[in-house]
């Protein structure tokens, strides 16, 4: 089993390597080219624990951390004596003084509870919407996409494992003067290291819209062990009219997912599997949680759409997988796209192949037979219509993808050009 890393201050540059950002990079990414600006690269993972016992930041590693404005105090929390119990997610970690949270990036000092991911991404990149995946929400546009450190789970298949299991001292280096990145800032420099920078929410609205993205994601890692950096974020970005995308895991209690909905226009649940078993342990997570999520997204109106990795072995079964169908259909109904997408080895799961194609067809046909309308297949270029939508009326294809490009949409004013059927989601 893999060792934590002691607490160190990151030194050296064999970490910081792949965080270099050059502005040639960045005119290519707004111009959708694929190339990450900065990630932060995990050399070794932990292993699951429910907190981690005294591992607070201390000393001057506490000191630099605040003096970048890189910690403030958490929202959703209770005092428990001289304990402190998160209720940001359904894991509720009780935190002894000096305790880290089971997310990594949440800290019992000073008899309060403190975020350490506040305006310190580790990942930024301007992405096709189509990549997150949202497939009915502004097709064949760019999102500004960025993340943090942590994750409330524990996913042995996660594909950005080196940044959802890091803590953000793991990523960023806080010595020295702070170094905000504003638009004016960038401008003047032929290539920025990240591992020092701070991007305040306004600065996350500001940079979007320089690169006409019309929305900002909060992905790659789990946006909720995050939570009071998305949700400044997304009010900034409101000021300016950029719509917001959460894509998540949806493992959040009911007070912040309220206090959240009413900023976030689009959201990707990543429904993870149909069993609480499987999701113990593939995921360390619970089930029950993320249904109540979706319920409530559909209450409050956010747009959303639901991805389902298939696993070799875990979450590839034909009747779970028409046990979540028939969930969805019954308290979601017909018209919130599902996503099935194909695994690739990863993480911890190294030694599982790849999703078999006619396992992806066979989870796609199940779920039309359920009633879903709207049923994509992701990851997987052998299936030619994976990614078309068809109109559930007249049944012709309306919106036709390669990957995460749009080649035709006839979706006009959000119905189908052929037979004016309303298809659901936000087509401008």
């Amino acid at each position: 089993m893999d060792q934590e890393p002691q607490q160190t201050l990151p030194s050296g540059h064999s970490r910081r390597e792949a965080l270099k950002l050059g502005l040639a990079g960045l005119a290519c990414a707004a111009c959708g080219a694929s190339g990450v600006y900065y990630v932060a690269r995990r050399m070794r993972s932990a292993p699951p624990a429910d907190v981690f016992k005294h591992d607070a930041p201390a000393g001057a590693l506490w000191d630099q951390w605040q003096k970048q404005g890189w910690a403030r105090e958490a929202r959703h929390y209770l005092k428990l004596g001289r304990n402190i119990q998160c209720k940001l997610c359904p894991n509720e970690c009780i935190l002894e003084p000096e305790d880290r949270g089971h997310c990594r990036n949440r800290v019992h000092k000073d008899g309060k509870l403190y975020t350490l991911a506040y305006a310190d991404p580790c990942a930024a990149h301007v992405d096709p919407i189509e990549k997150k995946p949202l497939f009915h929400f502004l097709p064949d546009s760019a999102a500004f996409s960025i993340a943090t450190a942590g994750c409330g789970l524990r996913c042995l298949n996660c594909q950005n494992w080196d940044i959802s299991q890091s803590k953000p001292e793991e990523t960023k280096d806080p010595r020295g003067e702070p170094l905000r990145l504003t638009l004016s800032q960038l401008d003047k420099s032929g290539g920025v290291d990240l591992t020092h920078v701070t991007l305040l929410p306004e600065d996350v609205a500001e940079l979007a819209e320089h690169f006409q993205c019309p929305s900002i994601a909060y992905t790659y890692s789990e946006p909720i062990a995050w939570f009071e950096y998305m949700l400044d974020t997304a009010k900034a970005a409101r000021a300016k009219k950029i719509k917001n995308c959460w894509i998540t895991c949806g493992s959040i209690q009911a007070e912040p997912l309220a206090e959240l909905c009413p900023w976030i226009d689009a959201a990707n649940v990543n429904l993870k599997s149909f069993s609480e078993e499987i999701y113990r342990d593939l995921n360390t997570g619970k089930l029950e949680p993320i249904l109540a999520t979706l319920k409530t997204l559909k209450r409050e109106g956010v747009w959303f759409e639901v991805t389902n990795l298939v696993v070799p072995t875990y979450t590839d079964k034909p009747e779970m997988i028409r046990r979540m169908c028939d969930w969805l259909l019954s308290n979601i109904g017909p018209d919130y796209p599902l996503h099935f997408s194909r695994f690739h080895p990863a993480h911890k799961l190294t030694h599982l192949p790849p999703t078999p194609v006619d396992v992806l067809l066979q989870a796609r046909d199940v779920a039309r037979s359920t009633g879903l309308h709207y049923v994509y297949v992701g990851n997987c270029r052998e299936i030619d219509d994976g990614g078309t939508t068809f109109c559930p009326e007249c049944k012709r294809p309306i919106v036709r993808r390669d990957s995460f490009s749009v080649l035709a949409n006839d979706v006009p004013a959000g119905a189908c050009r052929w037979c004016k059927t309303r298809i659901p989601g936000v087509w401008a």
